[in-house]
């Protein structure tokens, strides 16, 4: 943003923002070793549940714990947590079933009970089903209840401020949920350091260099987001979508009415403009382009949107 900042001198900076809620909801307490099992409090989970577009555990490695013992705690918690919402929706659907429908209502709730009976079974073998074995409107109904097993997840390890070894935990990490290993009280002492003591702090304590932003980013994979810029002199924006969104929904991203009257978008890479320096550049290079409502954004593209106001 600051190669940005530099070419196009704009009047406001704006950074797309990310919103971290630190929450138990779903963490494991002493009470465990007691029999009463992991903290189940229906409000928090609820809040979890609504809010949440990725869920990241985070896992202390400090006094003995075993990580992969808790990663397979946490998913236990999860499937029992939506296995609760699936089993009561089912129990009610059964209960409406009893009393007299019209046929168009009578075939609506059979669609979803038969939705509702696969996933409960595909919870109880430890797993959800994939999307391929859904069809359009059976996806529909399973987003509705927004299971936390349908949500994207990542582990984050959180080890000792001394512990440099953090590949040994790459084994841990699958494609569905990625882990990466951080020190998270040594990044919090470092956020608070300007460049030149950070830097005196890492080599004193003969520490490798960190990347806050890494994480951030890391972060935003696992929840399926990407960024694309506008930028112009009036203000230089970054701006948060899920990945894969087209032009179109970028544009309903900014405002409804900039994807109502949508035209075109022309589109360039960020790396081409800050290499080379100018808008003009990246035209008289061919690397400008203009692209139809249906494309498919790519990480880093700027935008500017042709729309009709009428």
């Amino acid at each position: 943003m600051a190669a940005l900042q530099k070419i196009y001198n704009p009047k406001k900076m704006t950074y797309a923002s990310m919103t971290i809620v630190d929450t138990p909801g779903l963490s494991r307490d002493q009470s465990q070793d007691h029999g009463h099992g992991p903290d189940r409090n229906p409000s928090r989970l609820a809040q979890l549940r609504e809010s949440a577009d990725c869920i990241v555990c985070v896992i202390p490695t400090f006094n003995d714990s075993d990580p992969q013992k808790e990663i397979n705690a946490l998913k236990e918690d999860l499937i029992l947590a939506d296995l609760e919402i699936v089993s009561n929706r089912i129990t009610r659907i059964g209960e409406q079933k009893k009393r007299p429908l019209p046929k168009a209502e009578q075939d609506r709730q059979q669609l979803e009970l038969d939705t509702l009976l696969l996933i409960q079974e595909s919870l109880e073998a430890g797993q959800m089903p994939s999307w391929q074995q859904l069809t359009p409107d059976q996806r529909g109904i399973v987003r509705a209840f927004r299971l936390f097993l349908e949500k994207p997840r990542m582990i984050l390890i959180n080890t000792g401020d001394e512990e440099t070894d953090h590949a040994k935990y790459q084994p841990l990490s699958t494609p569905e949920v990625p882990v990466v290993a951080v020190s998270v009280g040594l990044e919090k002492e470092l956020a608070a350091m300007n460049e030149s003591e950070r830097q005196a702090f890492l080599e004193e304590m003969e520490l490798p260099s960190t990347d806050r932003d890494a994480l951030l980013r890391l972060i935003l994979d696992a929840s399926g987001q990407s960024v694309f810029i506008t930028a112009g002199d009036k203000e230089v924006r970054t701006w948060l979508v899920r990945k894969d969104a087209t032009a179109l929904e970028c544009a309903e991203a900014i405002h409804t009415d900039m994807a109502r009257g949508f035209i075109r978008a022309e589109v360039m890479q960020s790396d081409d403009l800050i290499r080379l320096g100018s808008e003009r550049a990246v035209k008289a290079e061919n690397l400008a382009r203009r692209e139809p409502k249906d494309y498919i954004v790519k990480e880093g593209d700027i935008l500017l949107f042709h729309f009709s106001s009428k």
